[in-house]
């Protein structure tokens, strides 16, 4: 029997967005998340311009699969028991422009997981975090009650049963005898 996990799929709209002030003299555009929303099978499979002016454009990326995995509850728990749950997207600019004359910003992966994010930002990749709708709020809580498991309270150690340091990390060792100095046999 194989192993089914709970997934939805989504599309992602990343907006290109003109830049102000005087950064605008080097970045003249920027790239931004915009949107994570439910995969429509008229998306379908590759990225298309959705509208462009003079000041934006946005992208539609579709065909993201978002998996909750069993041993990736705790990092689901720390998204769901936020303030505001939300979808992390990790994108990367193209290369070389494939789609267009000029590389677009392309998003390689959505997670729910706070680890996942956390993995990626330690990795410095780009990472942008958006509002998760209700109805996907309560599926990844349903998940979360029916797999997460807390991590038994430890008892903290007694600091007099510590061992000694000194400031570098290497053992220290304590002695009453003098070593130099008057009064030395």
């Amino acid at each position: 029997m194989p192993n089914i996990r709970p997934s939805i799929e989504v599309a992602v709209v990343m907006r290109r967005e003109r830049t102000t002030g005087p950064s605008s003299r080097w970045q003249p555009w920027r790239w931004v998340l915009a949107e994570v929303v439910p995969q429509e099978d008229g998306f379908g499979r590759t990225p298309r311009l959705l509208y462009k002016n003079d000041s934006e454009e946005r992208w539609l990326h579709p065909g993201y699969k978002v998996e909750l995995f069993k041993d990736d509850a705790e990092g689901y728990y720390l998204n769901a028991t936020t303030e505001a749950p939300g979808w992390f997207v990790l994108w990367r600019m193209e290369e070389a422009a494939g789609i267009t004359d000029e590389p677009i910003a392309k998003p390689e992966v959505v997670s729910l997981s706070y680890y996942d994010a956390g993995r990626w930002l330690d990795a410095q990749e780009t990472v942008e975090q958006l509002p998760a709708p209700a109805p996907v709020v309560e599926w990844l809580k349903s998940f979360v009650d029916e797999h997460h498991v807390p991590e038994p309270k430890r008892r903290k150690r007694p600091e007099s049963f510590r061992a000694l340091t000194d400031r570098f990390g290497n053992p220290a060792s304590i002695t009453t005898e003098k070593k130099s100095g008057a009064g030395r046999g």
